[in-house]
This record gives C-alpha cells, sequence and structure tokens, in this order.
C-alpha cells in the first residue's frame, strides 16, 4: 500500500495542494536532476554524442513499461501533447464521406486539429456531450459514445478520462467499435497515464500522447507519446537530423540519409536532446516505477471517495463511482455557490484546486492527505453556509 510520499516534494507547509490535473509540483528528485542537468551545460566538451541519445532511450524504454508497450521502439519524446495529437493526424487520412468522432468540451490540443482536419477535407466532426442532469451520466455519456462510431467513422479522438471532471471513458469497448469499423482510436492520456492503469496492449489505441508535467510528474515541454502499426513510414512534422539513421556518427551528419532511424524516434522535434528536461523526466518515470501506478490510483481514490461522500452532504454532486477515476474528481456545485467565487475563498484558505467548465475540479496525488481533504470539506461547508445567509 503507498502511503503520504509528501516529504519527497517541497509544498509549503499549510497548503492544500489539490490540483495535480492543472500541474503536478516537481519531485524533489526531479528537481535535483533538473539541477544537474544545468551543472552539465556548464562545461560542453563533456557533453559526448552518447549524451544526445542515451537519456532518451530511458525515456522510452521506462514509459514502454509503464503503459505496457512491448517494444520501445514505438515510444516517441515530444515537446507536448498538441505536438504529438498534430503528428498523428498528419498521418491518418481523413476523407469528405467520413466522420471523426470527439467528446464534448474535451481538451483543446485534441480538438483543434481535428475541426482543422474537417474543415479542409469536408469530413464531419460529431461531437458528443452528455445531457445535462442525466442520471448515471457517464454511462449514458459512454453509450451515446459508442451509438457515434458507424462505417464512415475515420477516427474516435478522445482521453481515458475527461480532463473536467475525471469522468471514465470505456476505451475498450470504443476501441473494439472503432476497430469493427476501420476507425483509428487516438488518445490523449496527458490527464490519466501516470495515475491511472494504461495497457496499451489490451486498449490497441492507434496512438497515445502524454504531456510529462501533470501526472507522470515531470517538467513542462516534455512528453512521451506511443505510435502503432498505423504510424509505420509515418511523415514527422520536421525533418530534423537526429531523427535520421547514423545520426550518432557526428563526423558523417553531412553524410545526408533519406532514411529514418527505426520505429516513431522519425517523429521527435528538433532538440529533443534536451540535457534539463529529459533527465527531469527520466528521474519522474523512475519514480513511478517505484511507487507503482495501480497503488497511486487506490491511494487518491482513498482520498476522493471520502471527500465525494462529505461533499454530497453539503449539496454538491458528482460522477458515480463506478464512471469516475480515483484520482480526479469534479464537484457540481450546491444550490446557490458559484463555482468561481469559491475557488478565490479556497484560494484564500491555501487550498489549490481548479474550475474546468461549471465544476469544481479536485485532483489529489500520494502528496496529500487526509487533513487535506478536510480542509477542503470544512471550506466547502462554509461556502454553503454563506450562499444560504439571507
Amino acid at each position: 500500500m503507498l502511503t503520504c510520499q509528501r516529504h519527497l516534494f517541497s509544498l509549503p507547509q499549510g497548503t492544500h495542494y489539490l490540483n495535480c490535473g492543472y500541474m503536478s509540483p516537481l519531485p524533489k528528485k526531479v528537481e535535483e536532476a533538473g539541477h544537474a542537468g544545468v551543472a552539465q551545460k556548464r562545461v560542453p566538451s563533456d557533453i559526448t554524442p552518447e549524451d544526445f541519445f542515451r537519456g532518451l532511450d530511458q525515456i522510452r524504454d521506462r514509459f514502454a513499461r509503464l503503459v505496457k508497450v512491448a517494444d520501445s521502439d514505438d515510444i516517441a519524446v515530444i515537446p507536448s501533447a498538441s505536438y504529438g495529437i498534430a503528428t498523428a493526424a498528419r498521418n491518418l487520412p481523413v476523407s469528405g464521406t467520413q466522420n471523426i468522432v470527439v467528446t464534448a468540451a474535451q481538451f483543446p490540443s485534441n480538438v483543434y486539429v481535428w475541426r482543422r482536419m474537417a474543415g479542409e477535407s469536408g469530413a464531419e466532426l460529431r461531437t458528443i456531450a452528455p445531457s445535462a442532469g442525466e442520471p448515471r451520466q457517464g454511462e449514458a455519456w459512454n453509450e451515446r459514445l459508442l451509438d457515434a462510431i458507424d462505417e464512415s467513422t475515420a477516427l474516435v479522438a478522445l482521453g481515458q478520462v475527461h480532463w473536467t471532471d475525471g469522468t471514465l471513458f470505456d476505451l475498450a469497448a470504443v476501441g473494439n467499435r472503432a476497430r469493427e469499423v476501420g476507425a483509428a482510436m487516438v488518445i490523449d492520456g496527458t490527464q490519466s497515464v501516470g495515475a491511472l492503469p494504461f495497457d496499451v496492449g489490451e486498449l490497441q489505441p492507434d496512438a497515445l500522447v502524454c504531456a510529462g508535467y501533470k501526472w507522470l510528474m515531470g517538467p513542462y515541454s516534455l512528453g512521451v507519446a506511443y505510435f502503432g502499426p498505423r504510424f509505420e513510414g509515418g511523415v514527422p512534422l520536421e525533418e530534423t537530423w537526429i531523427a535520421r539513421v547514423g545520426s550518432d556518427d557526428f563526423p558523417r551528419l553531412v553524410d545526408y540519409q533519406d532514411g529514418y532511424r527505426p520505429g516513431a524516434a522519425r517523429f521527435e522535434p528538433g532538440e529533443i536532446s534536451n540535457f534539463v528536461l529529459v533527465p527531469m523526466l527520466n528521474a519522474a518515470l523512475e519514480l513511478m516505477e517505484d511507487w507503482g501506478v495501480a497503488e497511486i490510483q487506490a491511494y487518491c481514490r482513498s482520498l476522493t471517495d471520502p471527500l465525494v461522500a462529505q461533499a454530497a452532504e453539503l449539496g454538491f454532486g458528482a460522477e458515480e463511482a463506478s464512471w469516475r477515476a480515483g484520482h480526479m474528481v469534479g464537484l457540481r456545485m450546491a444550490e446557490g455557490v458559484q463555482p468561481q467565487a469559491l475557488q478565490v475563498q479556497l484560494a484564500a484558505n491555501r487550498i489549490q484546486v481548479s474550475v474546468r467548465g461549471d465544476v469544481l475540479r479536485v485532483s489529489p496525488h500520494a502528496y496529500n492527505d487526509m487533513s487535506d481533504i478536510n480542509s477542503l470539506v470544512s471550506a466547502l461547508g462554509e461556502a454553503v453556509g454563506s450562499s444560504a445567509a439571507p
């Protein structure tokens, strides 16, 4: 069983940071890896050609184990989720007689590129939303999503969870339906991978894209992606030197090579061998391995389940347990409580959460414990009392 790991972070005493869905705090070992990377650049002569590749290979290996990918050659290190999704879009053909299925209000990085593709190709963009006030919303939303996938669907793009409130999507069912009709499935795992188990072999996404600064607990501006068999021989967004065959032979770099390095490395951008960010993400992924993703999910649920129960007594709603993730929960407002005003009130009490849409998104991690939850519940009670006062 995972226990509270606050001692491994530098969070200030008295701060209740329940906002990993916004950005994770850096673990001390990740911060130290960044400092060491900065120091390395002091003496460039000590940076060898091998240093351009070694850290990237380690990230690929660790991420492959994390999401159960058999071959780490299928992993690419990317600068952002939007970069990975744009790479997928460049290599997935869509015609004017087809449709693209997305979920409503998902993160913009997994929407804008599909809007552009639909506009340029004439394809239909199908945005699948839940019904307001619908009981068992997660279950009904998933049913509606499956119904939207038909013989004309070119691809389905969504998250493992909805980024605003942690609603779970049944990726096994979605993937099965997509494969039945020959559609691709592109998953933005930014708000789940690292805190919720993900098995590529079981779910069979065509692409899985993750920013590294949230649940992977790494630095900003570096992430990881899996690209499956649909992308073999694909075209990258950039034509970089490091993605080419023989790029590790520095004296012969002007012996230009048209061939790419094996696997998904062809999709990596220029200057991906960042000597500060790469060791930081490596240290973060190593920490994920030490803790275990299933253990992280169980620990977070041990905090959010009591939160939902206590918040319900104050009039706040949430998705039912079977359709919400343990690491992220969206609280629907009690009568008379305004979400933006509540967020300001919570911040004044040093309680950090996010407002996304019309819900209060609470996203704890292993650095939290029940004292953080109790402080939040107490503040919610004060907000309800204030809204009811004449």
